[in-house]
């Protein structure tokens, strides 16, 4: 059986159980770095090839991907890379976070609670977490889905399941994390949380609602250059 033993993926040996969850993270972090770039064909024999694994857990990578929107699959061509937002479903999406994330921060500041409080204190900490013995393009990757479960983590505070659903079919932060490399995104976005963080212990929804809606106005202009 091609599962009967451990694989070794880029160099890491990994348990039989952990063989898709190895792939699955190796091809997210070549999307999200842009390595596999926008729009690009995903030959699932040559990634076979290059990590070092069958064909199969390559397909369940995929699949997976595929439900996050970073990767498209059609009939008879086969799976590719999610193309760029462009410029107009950029700034459609950022007036329609400006609608809804600063009332959903507002709700999660009135809706808090020690425990609600901890565990957005330690997905902030995740993300802030940059001495990983990792490559500069996996620190970034990780730093996307990092930020994507911080918001998402705020809007189950909240409790309006219709923003919080609607936000998270968009797989708003990981698109917006393949428009720019850069370490600015990264720091900038950690100093506006810890605004949020600081509006959320002093149970302040006011200000939660004001520093949510800064977050978000600063991070739409700190992308907006990726379209010039």
């Amino acid at each position: 059986m091609a599962f009967a033993a451990e694989r070794e993926i880029k160099g890491t040996s990994l348990r039989p159980s952990s063989v898709v969850d190895g792939v699955y993270d190796n091809i997210y972090h070549r999307l999200m770095s842009l390595e596999i770039t926008p729009g690009a064909r995903i030959p699932i024999d040559v990634l076979a090839r290059e990590i070092g694994v069958s064909q199969t857990p390559i397909r369940e990578a995929l699949s997976r991907l595929e439900r996050e929107g970073l990767v498209r699959k059609e009939h008879l061509v086969g799976y590719s890379a999610a193309p760029q937002w462009t410029k107009k479903q950029f700034q459609d999406l950022y007036a329609f976070r400006l609608l809804v994330e600063p009332e959903g921060a507002r709700l999660a500041a009135i809706n808090m609670t020690p425990e609600a409080l901890q565990q957005l204190e330690n997905s902030a900490a995740d993300m802030g977490n940059g001495d990983m013995p990792v490559d500069r393009n996996t620190r970034y990757s990780r730093f996307a889905r990092a930020d994507a479960h911080f918001h998402d983590a705020i809007l189950k505070i909240a409790g309006n399941d219709v923003i919080r659903n609607t936000l998270s079919n968009q797989h708003v932060h990981l698109h917006i994390f393949r428009l720019m490399f850069h370490t600015r995104v990264t720091q900038e976005a950690l100093e506006e949380h810890e605004n949020l963080l600081i509006a959320f212990r002093s149970g302040d929804p006011q200000a939660a609602f004001d520093a949510m809606r800064i977050h978000i106005e600063r991070s739409r202009d700190r992308l907006l250059s990726a379209f010039e």
